[in-house]
């Protein structure tokens, strides 16, 4: 008759497993910082391969592609930054414009010692990956943009553009749970689960104005549909059918059209934060495309 038992081997080499993904969720949970241009700035990492960088959306930082660090370490290098202003990063000059961020965003990259990374990002973090192409296009080897615009000014319309640079003013001074209370039904659908609401809701609750402020100014004011037609490198837009911030049959078709050679993929049911709801089609996705360059 048979052992119950798996052989040692067996038994070791699931140890190591087990050993290894700890290791990596510790890696990926640990905050890193450098100094660059005056600024600390604070990354997590995890993982080996290709590298990643991920750019995280407004009033949140790099907590929230804790799932993409897991998710993806087994193939690439993972780098979630907190941007300027944001996390456990240093707050940027209150007249930082935007190209001061895409140019500190390239001098963050060579202080880490990266070539050419492909950038993801998702929503603010995609208009700062732009900002940093339109500076220095050679530090960029390839894009993933997740519910993208060119900017407020360069997706929406003007009316739309002036209410959401009013409405985010007023919330940089509104109790932070009624300012959680109206973001939530724009970055989330109604099932998302109860962690996702809790950890969009702690990020929230840790945000700075005097680190927001300049960067709503210098990236969600600005207009860089002149900087899409330039894109040269491999470019992926993925974006969700039900996100009512950034709507895939306007802003992401726009977005598509304007994109010399862009891919577009657009999720079922997933809202603004694709990340957070629909981690495992936005890992095929990421791995789909990263094959095809």
């Amino acid at each position: 008759m048979g052992s119950r038992f798996a052989p040692a081997s067996v038994l070791s080499r699931r140890v190591c497993l087990i050993l290894t993904t700890v290791s990596d969720q510790q890696a990926a949970a640990e905050l890193h910082r450098i100094e660059v241009g005056g600024l600390t700035i604070a990354y997590r990492q995890a993982g080996s391969g290709p590298t990643l960088v991920l750019l995280h959306g407004a009033f949140e930082d790099s907590r929230v592609w804790i799932r993409q660090m897991e998710d993806l370490s087994d193939e690439f290098t993972v780098i979630a930054l907190d941007a300027p202003g944001f996390g456990a990063s240093d707050d940027p000059p209150p007249t930082w414009t935007t190209a001061d961020y895409g140019n500190h965003l390239a001098d963050v990259l060579d202080a880490l010692g990266l070539d050419r990374p492909t950038l993801v990002g998702q929503s603010f973090g995609t208009v700062y990956a732009l900002a940093l192409y339109r500076q220095r296009p050679q530090a960029v080897g390839a894009l993933v943009l997740i519910s993208a615009y060119a900017g407020w000014a360069g997706s929406l319309s003007a009316e739309e553009t002036e209410r959401r640079l009013q409405q985010t003013e007023r919330d940089l001074t509104a109790p932070v749970e009624q300012t959680i209370e109206k973001w939530r039904p724009t970055l989330l659908t109604p099932t998302a689960p109860p962690d996702v609401v809790e950890l969009v809701a702690t990020m929230m609750r840790d945000f700075r104005p005097t680190g927001i402020r300049p960067a709503v100014t210098a990236l969600g004011a600005v207009d860089l549909r002149d900087v899409l037609a330039t894109i040269t490198v491999p470019t992926l837009l993925i974006y969700g059918d039900a996100d009512v911030r950034s709507p895939a049959d306007v802003v992401g078709r726009d977005m598509h059209a304007r994109i010399p050679g862009s891919t577009l993929v657009v999720i079922p049911d997933a809202p603004h934060m694709i990340n957070l709801e629909q981690p495992e089609a936005l890992r095929a996705a990421i791995r789909r495309f990263a094959g095809e360059y």
